[in-house]
């Protein structure tokens, strides 16, 4: 129950409803489990999955600037959106919307170390819709605001 509060907690921060779309499949999952008497766990992925994962990671690699829902991957996947999530989640190690977030996260710090471009630009450009969640989350992962690591870098 625990990973499910934390994720509701990263949800509540997230922009957009993303977050919640997969805290919600995680905790119907988990309530089918307990109503059936069984452990939810995450599936041993086949090769198949592996290969519908890997379309996934190319279609948010190419479009992590863009809005991309649960759903949308699902479908590139050729899946359910709860069969996507859990197999995605066991592949990866973290959920699709975790992802794209990491994956906004690095574009934005390599142009902070490479361009003089305004931190606000770089975010936007990178995916977030608000200036404050991209300098919460940046400042989560990396321990620096997004100024604070541009100035360290260029010390």
């Amino acid at each position: 129950m625990l990973p499910i509060l934390t994720a509701a907690e990263a949800a509540r921060d997230d922009e957009g409803e993303h977050g919640f779309e997969e805290l919600a499949l995680r905790l119907a999952g988990a309530v089918f489990a307990v109503l059936a008497g069984t452990e939810w766990k995450i599936p041993t992925p086949t090769r198949g999955d592996e290969r519908r994962v890997s379309a996934a990671l190319r279609q948010i690699e190419a479009q992590a600037q863009e809005p991309l829902s649960l759903h949308d991957l699902a479908a590139t996947a050729a899946t359910s959106p709860y069969h996507f999530l859990r197999t995605f989640r066991g592949i990866v190690g973290m959920t699709p919307h975790q992802y794209v977030l990491h994956t906004r996260l690095h574009r934005a710090l390599v142009r902070l170390r490479r361009t003089d471009d305004s931190i606000a630009a770089i975010a936007f450009d990178a995916g977030f819709n608000d200036l404050s969640t991209f300098n919460r989350r940046f400042r989560r992962k990396m321990g620096l605001t997004p100024g604070a690591y541009r100035a360290y870098m260029d010390s």
